[in-house]
């Protein structure tokens, strides 16, 4: 995958992230409004499907179509196919490519040729018989994960004349497995909720970084998965705009944004929700102690709630055609839709998407403290976001933000009893630490 690309996509992750997540003046809706409600979006695959409509593109559809893809729209073709051929090969990732049309729409060789390798079938003009069709595939090509193609299918006499559509599905597992529990958070907008709780310890301090935004500090820790795919969770200062803090943390994992590492934080509370400080262990080592909560998110976008962010306002004029790259026939986007969802728990993180392009007709506790050694704990308490990103490329392959996270339920934890007994034993023990560090203080 070329960098171009790849900056390219992330580019539109981030534009996509704060406007989804925030929401933007003159939006007509879209998933996530004001960062009150869960959301999850996949800009890449999106992003391929806009460059193959803008091959076969003419006039204002094709220059609107450019800007948003941040490449020109005589390399989008083939940027399209290097960018699906890239993903073919990153591990645990399953991606398809599909179009669909009516037997007697004649299409454009050359823009065929174009395509990515795929499944080329017949819409039937039956509305019934083609989402049954539509929807078998999506579910097929995302493990059953998403089960609906998100296409409209006016009834006759109208009809959709084709159909251009993107599956992804991403299964990973951590390199280091949660402990789950349960957490009570005692202010914040998840006060007084039990929430399904996941902890962990790690000696790498720099799992954990701060970046300094114009929105504010922003918090990223990065949960390194298998596959060479990890997940990243971000967290803004108590009131920072969701959107802002979601789009400057694809600055920060894509390395557009500087950020400081733990190991290199002054003691204190450098960035939201992380605590750093000095204390008594039987160790030498370094600890980051991290607690999030579980989620399970879903989300449906209607693109064109942002024609102009996708490049899709000239090209959903219904009233001329925009594509004779494609078709002789007159034809305009008649909808543009995703539908995605973000799976994180103990084991591991789950995510999806299929998104579908429509064309209509135009018109364990210390025992001694030898050691002084550096402590950090990272929270997640509060609505967050998240971030799953290709290792190598950086390329980011889904977008979230969390603000209802699954509730802790005690029939899914059978060793409840015993986990509560092992909290009662860490906080008695954490009690303990925090009065041998100010013993400690006090005698400096």
């Amino acid at each position: 995958m070329r960098n171009t690309t790849i900056r390219a996509v992330n580019r539109l992750t981030a534009r996509w992230a704060e406007q989804a997540v925030t929401g933007k003046t003159g939006d007509t809706g879209g998933t996530g409004g004001t960062g009150d409600t869960s959301t999850v979006l996949t800009a890449v695959g999106v992003w391929p499907l806009l460059a193959l409509l803008a091959d076969g593109a003419a006039g204002p559809a094709r220059e609107e179509l450019s800007e948003a893809l941040g490449i020109s729209a005589d390399s989008a073709a083939a940027a399209a196919r290097e960018l699906l051929a890239g993903l073919s090969g990153v591990q645990g990732l399953r991606t398809a490519t599909g179009l669909w049309a009516l037997q007697d729409l004649p299409l454009e060789q050359q823009w065929l040729e174009a395509l990515p390798d795929g499944a080329h079938g017949l819409l039937t003009g039956d509305p019934d018989t083609d989402a049954k069709s539509l929807d078998a595939w999506a579910a097929e090509h995302t493990g059953g994960l998403v089960e609906r193609m998100p296409v409209d299918f006016p009834p006759p006499p109208a009809h959709t004349q084709l159909v251009l559509a993107s599956a992804l599905a991403q299964r990973l597992r951590w390199i280091q497995p949660f402990r789950t529990g349960i957490v009570e958070p005692y202010e914040g907008p998840w006060a007084g909720r039990v929430l399904t709780a996941l902890r962990r310890s790690t000696t790498l301090l720099d799992r954990v970084r701060v970046a300094q935004t114009p929105a504010g500090p922003v918090t990223v820790l990065e949960v390194v998965g298998d596959g060479g795919v990890d997940v990243h969770l971000v967290l803004g200062a108590p009131g920072a705009p969701p959107g802002r803090v979601l789009s400057d943390g694809v600055g920060v994992v894509t390395r557009a944004l500087p950020a400081t590492g733990a190991s290199l934080l002054p003691e204190g509370n450098p960035g939201p929700g992380l605590r750093i400080g000095t204390v008594l262990s039987p160790d030498p080592e370094p600890y980051l102690h991290i607690q999030t909560t579980a989620f399970d998110v879903t989300a449906e976008h209607d693109l064109l709630d942002h024609p102009g962010l996708f490049g899709l306002t000239s090209a959903s004029d219904t009233a001329a055609g925009h594509f004779p790259g494609i078709s002789p026939r007159p034809l305009a986007v008649g909808s543009a839709r995703q539908s995605a969802m973000a799976r994180f728990d103990a084991e591991g993180f789950e995510a999806a998407a299929v998104t579908a392009v429509a064309a209509a007709a135009g018109a364990a506790a210390p025992t001694r403290f030898r050691y002084r050694t550096r402590q950090a704990e990272v929270c997640f308490d509060r609505p967050f976001g998240f971030l799953a990103v290709h290792r190598t490329s950086r390329l980011v392959l889904a977008a979230g933000w969390v603000t209802d996270p699954l509730p802790y339920e005690e029939r899914e934890y059978p060793e409840y009893e015993e986990w509560q007994k092992r909290a009662e034993e860490e906080a008695a023990d954490a009690e303990w630490e925090a009065e041998q560090r100010a013993v400690a203080e006090q005698a400096q």
